[in-house]
């Protein structure tokens, strides 16, 4: 991974432990429900935009090396990881 990319993942990935941490204390002192909802959406959409840098960086990086390699057995495999995980279940 990319050191800066690297970083700032660490960086959003603390904020959003203390976000969950935040959570924990909201339910243990028996907060409204819709503010915990509010609190539940706002670490979900952080949890997106860290996914998209990571994702971005894996195109970037891992996916560019396996098509630019010239061997069909990685780019085949590594178009297989794209579609799994663009398209596997959400439970």
């Amino acid at each position: 991974m990319n050191e800066r990319v690297k970083e700032d993942v660490l960086r959003r990935l603390k904020r959003i432990e203390g976000q969950v941490r935040g959570l924990q204390r909201m339910v243990e002192e028996d907060a409204y429900c819709a503010d915990l909802l509010n609190q539940m959406g706002s670490v979900q959409s952080a949890l997106r935009s860290t996914g998209k840098a990571v994702t971005r960086n894996h195109l970037e990086t891992c996916v560019t090396s396996a098509l630019r390699s010239g061997d069909p057995d990685a780019a085949q495999r590594t178009y297989d990881e794209i579609m799994e995980i663009l398209f596997r279940k959400q439970s």
